[in-house]
């Protein structure tokens, strides 16, 4: 994990800079506006970082205050980057085919100045659309039947990504459990990434005290994604498992006498421990074979892996779909499936975009969702 956070920082710092010097140049103009400028970047740069190092010695406004405004630039570094990026693109093309009208070099200070209040501004309102964007949870139906002739139905609900945090805090949670419980679920599962904060401040700020009113008849189950391990998944799992979430590590589980859950480690746990996961080849061995199964599975790695060992339907998370377009590009090329259904051999798959988020609090180009699934077998 060392090298993970050595290449991390060492991006995010030439991302940084690179944004830095390109902002300052198009100043040149207003060269008294250098001085505030150079302020505002650097405490938006380096809120984050401030803000989960020393999360233990802040006062809790300030670690919220520094968590909201970090969270925010990623999401503009992230556009701000792909503006300036391009930019220089067009300028180097330019620079060898002269497409561009003549006016823009009259006064190059003016047009620099310009140029960056337009990339200002897009940005804000991309920011303000997909704010909102994240808040209007939508439920989506999916209807799995395993033959023709169906005798049982269940009403399972699926999340993942919730990513609990002061982002991502009591309000936003209360109107996740809401929906949930109005769905009068049989079953929740959950996909994992469900917090994004240590145990101890969860406790601290009482930022999941909500999930104790989730509501299902056979109970509430999750797994572990990259981020329990990121804040220390024993410690997490245990805290909230004492709030009703029952988290199934490389176990399987049968609900109801009528089929299985298989929840499987997140794939990051050798990374964090040194220890690998089960394969899945070890937990479905010994079960019942007539049985439905239902596995859970963070990232969706290796489809094919849950074809060959027969299970009816995976459910997966992580990818959030990129989260801000155009981000899923990459996801769509990294991932057999970024998001959404698909079927393969006799295996059902859903992938989530996530009901929460990751840093910046907005989704672009996405949904944050709940999944209704009506199990039939």
């Amino acid at each position: 994990m060392a090298i993970f956070f050595t290449i991390f920082f060492s991006l995010y710092t030439l991302i940084n800079a690179y944004i830095f010097i390109r902002g300052w140049q198009s100043l040149s103009i207003y060269p008294h506006a250098r001085f505030f400028y150079t302020i505002i970047f650097v405490i938006a740069a380096s809120s984050y970082i401030i803000s989960k190092t020393f999360t233990k010695h802040l006062p809790d406004l300030i670690y919220s205050g520094l968590v909201w405004i970090g969270s925010f630039w990623f999401m503009f570094l992230f556009y701000f980057f792909l503006a300036i990026l391009l930019i220089d693109i067009i300028r180097l093309l330019n620079h060898f085919i002269h497409f561009l009208p003549n006016a823009l070099y009259r006064n190059p200070e003016r047009t620099r100045f310009y140029i960056a209040s337009a990339v200002v501004f897009i940005t804000l309102i991309f920011s303000i659309y997909g704010y909102f964007n994240r808040l209007n949870i939508k439920v989506k139906d999916l209807e799995i039947n395993l033959n023709a002739n169906s005798s049982k139905e269940y009403r399972i609900v699926f999340f993942s990504d919730l990513h609990i945090s002061v982002v991502n805090n009591h309000s936003f949670l209360k109107n996740v459990v809401d929906k949930i419980n109005s769905l009068n679920p049989d079953l929740i599962l959950i996909g994992g990434d469900l917090i994004d904060e240590r145990a101890f401040k969860l406790r601290e700020l009482k930022l999941a005290d909500e999930l104790k009113n989730l509501k299902s008849k056979f109970g509430v189950y999750s797994i572990t994604g990259n981020h329990e391990y990121i804040n220390q998944a024993d410690s997490t799992t245990k805290f909230l498992g004492e709030l009703g979430i029952k988290f199934i590590r490389d176990e399987v589980i049968l609900i109801d006498n009528s089929f299985y859950v298989i929840g499987r480690e997140d794939f990051s746990k050798n990374n964090f421990t040194g220890i690998k996961r089960k394969s899945l080849e070890e937990l479905v061995n010994g079960i019942e074979k007539d049985k439905p199964k239902i596995l859970l599975d963070h990232q969706p790695l290796n489809l094919n892996e849950a074809v060959e060992n027969s299970i009816d339907l995976q459910l997966s998370g992580h990818t959030h779909h990129g989260q801000i377009a155009p981000a899923n590009l990459i996801t769509n090329k990294v991932y057999e499936l970024s998001w959404g259904y698909k079927k393969k051999g006799k295996t059902h798959f859903y992938v989530s975009s996530g009901i929460g988020t990751w840093g910046p609090p907005i989704k672009i180009g996405n949904d944050a969702e709940l999944i209704l699934i009506k199990f039939n077998f």
